[in-house]
């Protein structure tokens, strides 16, 4: 049977939205294993705008659904439309846009609140026993929504390799169990049916956030 998959976009573009190499690498590994893909981002303004050139914040304004639709080609769907009963599994790439247009985990860390739109998404496919796949920064949305669950973001010692291992902490403080991960692996907490992997929270080479990607990627369809 054809796995019927959600993916849930925050935007375009590593500092203000979904990161679009994620983003890809999870769309090529589900195109791969002959899933049915249809992507979702809620329609609000962002956050705020970043010059990726510079790194900094502009002054415009933009649509999370508008630029999520860059990375779908077009075809993407408002979030709140999203009927769960339709889909096998849930995925959701990473990126700042996780942490500033899902939640406002990029302000106010352990603290922060999920999106309503998206806390409803994800305890949806929770409760109704489907698998959830997050990688990068986006397991802070089921430490979260989902306490008690297991997750991990690569390593909790930070270095020149792991520069945001800092999150695992806040992690922890959030009562859910970091596990460590290389960044080829991904995190199987089987019994919340919770796939997580490490993807850029690692400074490695594109190869190898692509292969982690790919892992989780396989373990969510095995639960699906």
């Amino acid at each position: 049977m054809v796995k019927r998959v959600a993916v849930i976009l925050a935007g375009c573009g590593v500092y203000d939205g979904t990161e679009i190499n994620e983003a890809c690498a999870v769309l090529v590994h589900l195109s791969r294993a002959g899933a049915e893909v249809k992507m979702f981002a809620p329609n609000t303004d962002q956050m705020h705008v970043v010059n990726h050139c510079e790194g900094k914040p502009q002054t415009d304004k933009r649509n999370v659904l508008q630029e999520s639709a860059r990375i779908a080609r077009g075809d993407v769907t408002d979030l709140a439309k999203l009927d769960v009963a339709a889909f096998n599994a849930l995925v959701i790439p990473g990126g700042f846009g996780v942490a500033k247009n899902l939640s406002d985990w990029a302000t106010k860390g352990k603290d922060c609140c999920v999106k309503p739109d998206v806390e409803k998404v994800i305890k949806a496919f929770h409760q109704a026993g489907k698998p959830i796949a997050m990688c990068c920064i986006s397991p802070v949305l089921a430490a979260k929504v989902l306490p008690g669950c297991e997750v991990t973001v690569g390593h909790d010692c930070e270095s020149e390799k792991w520069p945001y291992a800092g999150t695992a902490k806040a992690l922890g403080e959030l009562g859910c169990k970091h596990v460590n991960k290389n960044v080829t692996e991904a995190h199987v907490d089987k019994k919340n049916k919770l796939v997580t992997t490490s993807a850029f929270m690692c400074n490695a080479p594109l190869h190898e956030v692509f292969d982690g990607v790919g892992v989780m990627v396989t373990e969510v369809l095995k639960l699906a």
